[in-house]
């Protein structure tokens, strides 16, 4: 398949669309929030923004710093910021409040996206991670407004996937001015692709963004909580929340005051956890509620948005979710750039550069189940100094792996770079 017979394909199934639309509101409110500008109806730029498209939360999350890079390099020049999902958007505007405009980015349909590029008309397209989206490119291309795949990766899945399609994805990623990929394997896959202009930057994770306002908050929460152990699993996924109270359960026969701080990844599902958390038995309180948890109590669902570095910055030990489940994993580097011990499950394939770097540095633990994740936090909880080594590793592999912001800003090619 070449890109007419898909253009004409996504025009065809433009109802089936709007359909899926309706059912993704009818489950989510927030898909009903100006849901016309995924057909490219969005205001018109004053001026030609830069653009910055993050797809979700982790994408959202990593794109912080550089956008916070470009308003300082570039002040002149307004930053428009895409993102698919709800969760993104409010990151979004958690994170970056009052430095970018918010809208949602176009379904790849010609139409939409013709639109979207017209009404704004950017400097600069910056696409983070993998998205390839073959009409965006194109009709970016025919608009002279240069696109780049920043902190970009491939998995050997994905990239066996395209070459399924590689009369269509060689010439979307050709479009592209530039590919600034994570690691010399992500950048030999898409130049197998076709790809051209494919420089290794390195991972903007490892730029994360000062950590100062977070320690300040993890102080603040660990008074408020009474100075107990705290265990943080964050950004869990459907199966992990039960995992955890498992693991809690056992840990608290030694350690009857730790208190859990449990953070769901989707907002969607905090009524069911919770639902999870009181079948169970246990006394727990909400965070959204402003509820402050007392000493009777063992667990905190974190029910809100934009503070899991917080939580992270009150814990004695962390795991990270989307590892115990066939997610992929989630970044474990904002812990450990905390300096917190991190552990993690087996599935981990999103992040495997990262999970190697800490492993090989003795900067996080990942464990293949439950009991073998509740013997590791034990020891931890029982050696603090262990745990604190552990910690400080993380925190060196942060600082070590830095630079990926740097090397994208040199190579971005903006046009009034000269």
């Amino acid at each position: 398949m070449n890109r007419t017979p898909y253009a004409w394909l996504l025009r065809l199934i433009t109802p089936l669309l709007l359909i899926y639309l309706a059912g993704r509101a009818l489950l989510d409110r927030r898909y009903r929030d100006r849901w016309w500008q995924r057909f490219g109806f969005v205001p018109r730029a004053s001026e030609p923004p830069i653009w910055v498209h993050a797809v979700s939360v982790g994408e959202s999350l990593a794109a912080v710093p550089l956008v916070q890079a470009l308003r300082a390099r570039y002040p002149e020049h307004p930053i428009l910021m895409t993102t698919v999902t709800p969760t993104g958007a409010e990151v979004v505007q958690q994170r970056l409040k009052g430095l970018v405009r918010h809208v949602y980015a176009p379904y790849d349909l010609p139409f939409a996206v013709r639109r979207f590029l017209k009404r704004n008309r950017p400097l600069l397209g910056i696409v983070m991670e993998t998205e390839v989206w073959p009409n965006l490119y194109h009709a970016a291309a025919c608009l002279r407004v240069p696109m780049a795949l920043v902190n970009a990766r491939l998995s050997d899945r994905s990239s066996k996937g395209y070459r399924r399609f590689i009369k269509l994805i060689g010439p979307a990623l050709r479009d592209l001015a530039l590919i600034a990929a994570q690691s010399e394997d992500d950048a030999a896959r898409f130049r197998a692709l076709g790809a051209g202009n494919v420089y290794v930057t390195g991972n903007l994770k490892f730029d994360l963004p000062d950590q100062s306002e977070s320690f300040v908050q993890g102080r603040a929460l660990r008074r408020a909580w009474g100075g107990r152990q705290v265990w943080v699993f964050g950004s869990t996924h459907e199966g992990e929340e039960a995992l955890a109270l498992d693991v809690l359960d056992g840990l608290r026969t030694r350690f009857p005051d730790l208190l859990l701080v449990l953070v769901p990844r989707h907002p969607q599902r905090f009524e069911a956890v919770a639902a999870l958390i009181e079948a169970r038995g246990l006394s727990f309180v909400r965070h959204g509620r402003k509820e402050v948890p007392q000493s009777h109590h063992a667990v905190l669902l974190g029910d809100t948005l934009g503070e899991l570095s917080g939580f992270y910055a009150a814990a004695d030990v962390v795991t990270v979710g989307g590892s115990f489940v066939p997610v992929g994993g989630h970044n474990v580097l904002e812990p450990a750039a905390l300096g917190k011990p991190v552990s993690f499950g087996p599935y981990m394939h999103n992040f495997r550069e990262i999970r190697a770097k800490l492993l090989a540095a003795d900067a996080g633990i990942e464990v293949p189940d439950a009991q073998a994740l509740q013997r590791r936090l034990q020891d931890w909880l029982a050696q603090p100094q262990a745990a604190q080594a552990v910690g400080a590793n993380g925190m060196a592999v942060v600082d070590a792996n830095r630079g990926a912001l740097a090397w994208t800003l040199k190579l971005l090619p903006f046009p009034d770079r000269g």
